[in-house]
């Protein structure tokens, strides 16, 4: 079964911040069956690999996706971060082995049918949300779980799930979906997505099955575009690079990115 929308071939969600603590934090994807990746985008650790002098603060970058998160020495406690159209910072412990499931934008509704606005730049605990799977998470998990042992009992969740659950397209949405995408995000909302859909059905299908508007959605996927290119303070100031991502301006590229990103491009690509 395949989303029609073709998200993952066209979009990839990047959290670059773990790198401020190189030799005493590690960030690991992984990715799901193969007959998972058209809606997991990957399962991911994030965990100290030796005790801290003191808290971190893990900052995470707006990404237009859905996720799931817990603490394997703690896997009681679980939670669902919804869409968010800023950055997020996380105050964490001096040590920590966190383990998640990132889902491609759209999947999470059609997965679960939950309104995705519901979710929206919060989390929540996920025993209000799901609980069956807050009680799998917290009856399958611990901290003697290897990265492979995650990997596979979340997939083997997750196809038993996709199994036994319908999934509902709407073409109209996949074909905005795609112009966004394939636009990079540098689109005329209004002119642009010309898919049949009014302004009102558009951002009602786009609460629903992102979490917010199209507009916003498009912004992240811009921003998220330009993080894949990997600017260096150098060509961020020689090759004027917000121009080609669809950056009017730098004020106005500078004021977005730290919307999203949480520090200013010069800082970010600078650490």
């Amino acid at each position: 079964m395949k989303n029609p929308a073709n998200i993952r071939q066209l979009y990839t969600p990047i959290q670059p911040t773990v790198k401020q603590a190189v030799n005493d934090v590690m960030y690991q994807e992984f990715l799901p069956s193969p007959a998972l990746q058209s809606y997991i985008y990957c399962y991911w650790q994030l965990k100290t690999t030796q005790t801290l002098s003191e808290q971190f603060n893990y900052r995470v970058v707006a990404d237009g996706c859905i996720d799931i998160f817990f603490e394997l020495d703690n896997p009681q406690e679980n939670f669902v971060m919804g869409f968010c159209k800023k950055f997020t910072e996380f105050p964490l412990n001096n040590t920590f082995n966190y383990a998640g499931v990132r889902f491609l934008p759209t999947s999470f509704p059609q997965l679960f049918k939950i309104n995705a606005s519901e979710l929206s730049n919060r989390f929540e605990d996920l025993s209000i949300v799901l609980p069956e799977f807050s009680r799998f998470i917290k009856n399958n998990f611990n901290l003697r779980n290897t990265p492979q042992e995650i990997t596979d009992r979340l997939d083997q969740y997750y196809i038993r799930l996709l199994s036994n659950v319908k999934i509902e397209n709407d073409v109209r949405l996949d074909n905005a979906l795609n112009l966004i995408l394939q636009n990079g995000g540098v689109i005329d909302i209004e002119k642009g997505l010309d898919t049949g859909l009014s302004p009102r059905q558009l951002r009602r299908l786009f609460e629903f099955h992102i979490g917010d508007s199209a507009k916003t959605f498009s912004q992240i996927v811009r921003f998220q575009n330009f993080l894949r290119v990997k600017p260096t303070q150098l060509s961020l100031r020689k090759d004027k690079l917000f121009f080609d991502a669809g950056y009017y301006d730098q004020a106005h590229f500078i004021r977005e990115f730290k919307n999203f990103y949480g520090v200013t491009p010069g800082k970010a690509f600078g650490e």
